[in-house]
This record gives C-alpha cells, structure tokens and sequence, in this order.
C-alpha cells in the first residue's frame, strides 16, 4: 500500500504557500495541488496578528484542496525566522571491548549522546544532524566493525524558540482544526528541494532569500554542515528604497521588482525614472543608478553576513559547487552576479528539482521550501516504515 498524499506548508512574510504531493513507486514526488496567499499578520518570518494569518493560510489551503481535489486535514509545517540557530556537539564514549569493534549499540549509544545538549528552556530542538564519526580521532563515515577505544561523533543542532513554534502551531490546530504532523527548518527545505547529490557532494551553499527571512544551508563533502537565519529579506530592500526616495512602500516595491538590480554599474548615467503623485507623497523622479545602490548595499552586506557566518565555521573553503539562490528573491536581476563577487564561487537560480506535476510548483523558486517539505515528509514517512536506526534516518534524509 502506498503513502498517503501529505500536504506542505509554508507560512512566509509575503505569501502563504500549500502543496500537495503523492509518491509514485519509484519514489518519485508528484505535486498535485497547490495554493498561494499573498500574506497578512506575518512579520519576519513569524505570526504577529492571527486573525489575518488565519485567513491567508485558510485561503491558500483552500485552493490546495480544490486543485488536487483532497479534503486537507493534516498538514507538514515549516518554520523559519531569526529564532532559529545552530550548533555543532560531539559527543564521545569509551569502547568497552576495543578488539571486538564498534557495534550498532555503540553507535546509538554515541548518538544520543551527541543529541543531548542543554538548551535554555525557551528553546525547542527541531533537528539532530549525525555529521562526522571519530575512531580514535580519525574521521570515518561508517565506524561499525572499527577496532578503536573512543568512539564520537558531532552532532549538528538546529533549534528555534518555543513561543514560535507552539504559536504557529496553536493557529493551525485550534484556530483551522488542522493536525500538524511535523515541523521542519524551511531552509533545510529549500535545499532537500533544489540540491542533487553531486551538488552535496561537491560542497554547496544554499541562500533562500524570502520576504522577511533569509536562510542558508551549507554541505561539505555530502555532510550537511551548517545552517542559519537572518530576519533580512525582501521587505527590507523594499523598506529601503521607500525611506532613500521619500516613496511609498507600494511604489518602491514596484520600482524594486520592474527596474531593481543588485549591481549598481550596469545603469546608464543619468537615467532616470519618473514616479506619479499617490496620495500624501508628491511626484517624484529617481535615478536608477540611485536605485541600484540601494539594493547593492543591502544585498552586499547580507552576503557578507553570510560570508562570515561559513568562514566562522570552517566551511567556506568547501564549496567547491558554488552557490544556489532560491526562494522568492533569487531572480533579481544582477543577484547572481553579486553572489560570485562576495563568495568568490560560482553561482546559479536553483528551483525544485526531480519533482514532476503543476509546472506552477515545479518550476518557481519561491517553492523551493515546500517542495523540499513533501521530500522531507515523504522520506521520513519511508525510514520510519522500513523502521531503521536513527543513524541511518539522519543519513538518508540530510545526506546524499
């Protein structure tokens, strides 16, 4: 018997997105339904005002549901915001009969060590990430059968703050009667969606730019490596151009999206674009080389917040398969060319791929997130029928 259709959910700043995915045999995804809501009540990735996010999430599930012609009661969720955070633990234990070699009980012993970190009541595991074994300090990436004394393993620790979680949660559950069978980090979405395992392999940074929120992903010789989130998207470039000319937001986010570019030398001199009078703002005329710098400004020092995120924790030397833009932002124009001047590698648009059905879900960038929510979904509700050990889940979801 095959799986159920499983429904993805993104709450974002700017839009509400909802797909509905079935798996076929060969375990291929194909996306059947889907729905988009521009957003209300969201504020950098997270819920300021339930009534209005009710309605927006209540609209696009709706058209999910009538599109894939599914009743939804049961939904994927997932989660982004500046909350979340990072870290690595390595957790290490003695052998007790080295000559014997490293059993499964050692290793689910060394696991749930390294999972077992102290975080401050407010915060809420959301993933544990086997990363690299340790045999006698020598990295390996299976240790079963090694002869050794110590055995460790790092473990890497994604958590978001419990008062997010359980809020966008309580809208779903009490507010839409919707179960919420799981939750995870939308960044790590964007990349199970847009990445292929030579990418992994490779080493690859994956930077989903949304419209409140901006998430990185980073693999290093096929490990998940790193993760983070910046409350910097979208909305803030448009923020700015309103404040640089005097505009207003609905006019600078027209200007941004018709006439924006990341790199400010492309302009001709003294070009110029005429804005018409709206209510409380006069006319205005703006200079697109002005424009331009303003978008370079921020993207450049998002970037670089990045940049020095990777160099921090050690991996910025690895991304040997260059960077992958995705999500809402990724097409401005002259993006990726800022990307490679900041991160020095090479850079490309990275949209849902090895998924098949509504070529609206395949084929756009800003689903990359919950594209990689039904790839998530679908292979944990796989591992788990297959009942393997942890080790493996955490292999076979995050790696390649």
């Amino acid at each position: 018997m095959g799986l159920a259709p499983i429904v993805a959910l993104e709450i974002g700043t700017s839009k509400v997105v909802a797909l509905v995915g079935e798996i076929r045999e060969d375990n291929h995804i194909v996306i059947t339904g889907m729905g988009e809501h521009a957003s209300a009540g969201v504020r950098k990735g997270e819920m300021v005002d339930f009534e209005n996010a009710r309605i927006c999430v209540k609209e696009a599930l709706g058209a999910a549901e009538e599109t894939a012609q599914v009743a939804i009661h049961q939904v994927h969720l997932a989660l982004s915001g500046g909350s979340i955070q990072s870290l690595v633990n390595r957790g290490t234990i003695p052998i007790t009969h080295p000559e014997e070699g490293v059993t499964q009980d050692d290793v689910d012993q060394v696991t749930e060590l390294a999972r077992s970190v102290n975080l401050p009541p407010d915060r809420q595991i959301l993933h544990s990430i086997g990363q690299i074994f340790y045999v006698d300090g020598d990295r390996v990436a299976r240790p079963e059968h090694f002869e050794c004394a110590t055995l460790a393993l790092d473990m890497l620790i994604l958590h978001a703050q419990n008062s997010h979680i359980r809020n966008t949660v309580r809208l779903l559950r009490n507010d839409l009667n919707l179960d919420v069978a799981d939750t995870a980090f939308g960044g790590l979405c964007s990349a199970l969606a847009v990445l292929t395992p030579e990418q992994k392999e490779g080493g690859v940074l994956v930077i989903d730019l949304g419209g409140g929120t901006t998430t990185y992903t980073a693999y290093a010789a096929g490990i998940f490596g790193a993760a983070g989130a910046y409350t910097i998207g979208g909305d803030h470039v448009t923020n700015d151009i309103a404040l640089a000319f005097n505009i207003p937001r609905s006019q600078a986010e027209q200007l941004k999206r018709d006439r924006g570019s990341a790199i400010a030398e492309d302009t001709t001199p003294n070009q110029r674009i005429t804005l018409p009078a709206e209510v409380g703002y006069p006319g205005r005329n703006v200079s697109l080389a002005g424009l331009h710098t303003v978008i370079h400004l921020r993207m450049t020092e998002l970037f670089q917040l990045i940049l020095r995120d990777i160099e921090r924790k050690g991996i910025s030397h690895q991304i040997g398969a260059g960077i992958v833009l995705t999500g809402g932002g990724a097409q401005m124009k002259g993006l990726i060319k800022l990307a490679e001047r900041v991160f020095r590698a090479p850079c490309m648009v990275g949209r849902p791929v090895g998924f098949s059905g509504l070529a609206t879900a395949t084929e756009k960038p800003e689903c990359s997130t919950a594209a990689g929510l039904l790839r998530y979904a679908f292979k944990n509700a796989t591992v788990a029928r297959r009942r393997r050990r942890f080790t493996d889940v955490v292999r076979g979801i995050f790696g390649t």
